[in-house]
């Protein structure tokens, strides 16, 4: 913590003997006054311009005040404050992002935050939500699957026709390495055609398939062999926990 503050008696005498040449420690023992505070005093002087002699008719009052000036308090920031919860709320569903709520915030308010400072605020507030769950992932050890949410438009080039494709997301827990593909639909063949193209662009068979969200109807489960290829399992398949449906082990 700082010392306290020295009269202004001694602090004129500490500005006149450093004029004068004297050392801030030759000073400290003149004055009897410890050599941080002498050297305060200087570096105080010296941010506020001052010089000795000092200007004639500086009164102790003026003078504590360039030497000792009061804290500034930073000055509120006025720009409107995006409602986080709602931005929150906004960024699950599908399709929304910060970059679009950001440019609808702007829309509105020309004078709001920059695109880098609006997300950097929004994952302050956002810290401060409940924790989540981390988890650690053993390189090779999950494959995580889904169906992603959006579909995708294919355009047929000679017919013009629009036709909604699926989009299949497999990602490798520990080092997210992704693979994705397009399919007609989340049919049972296309579900494990799918897998079957994701081992062969991985190179490998994870231990664990994982999936939070199987179709409809895929209640027997998809049992690895070997070799990387999958084969229905038609008594069900273990089922490790609620997360896991479909769950199997590879080697089988």
């Amino acid at each position: 913590m700082p010392g306290p503050r020295l009269p202004m008696r001694k602090i004129r005498d500490v500005l006149r003997l450093s004029a004068a040449g004297m050392s801030k420690r030759k000073i400290a023992a003149s004055l009897g006054v410890s050599a941080t505070a002498a050297g305060e005093c200087i570096r105080r002087a010296r941010r506020a311009g001052l010089t000795w002699p000092l200007p004639e008719g500086l009164t102790d009052e003026p003078l504590e005040r360039r030497l000792f000036p009061p804290p500034t308090v930073a000055a509120r920031d006025r720009r409107p404050q995006p409602n986080w919860v709602a931005v929150h709320r906004e960024l699950r569903r599908p399709g929304v992002t910060l970059q679009l709520l950001w440019e609808e915030h702007r829309a509105v308010h020309p004078d709001g935050y920059g695109y880098s400072r609006y997300c950097e605020l929004y994952r302050a507030w956002e810290a401060r939500l409940s924790p989540t769950m981390r988890q650690s992932h053993i390189a090779g050890e999950r494959l995580f699957v889904d169906y992603a949410g959006t579909t995708l438009e294919v355009v047929d080039a000679s017919t013009g026709e629009v036709m909604t494709a699926q989009l299949f997301v497999a990602a490798l827990g520990a080092s997210s390495y992704t693979y994705a593909e397009a399919t007609w639909t989340q049919g049972l063949s296309d579900w494990i055609g799918s897998h079957t193209r994701t081992f062969a662009f991985i190179g490998g068979v994870p231990a664990m398939v994982v999936s939070d969200n199987l179709p409809v109807g895929h209640h027997q489960g998809v049992l690895l062999r070997a070799g990387g290829q999958p084969h229905l399992r038609r008594d069900g398949g273990p089922r490790q926990h609620r997360h896991c449906p479909g769950a199997a082990v590879s080697g089988a």
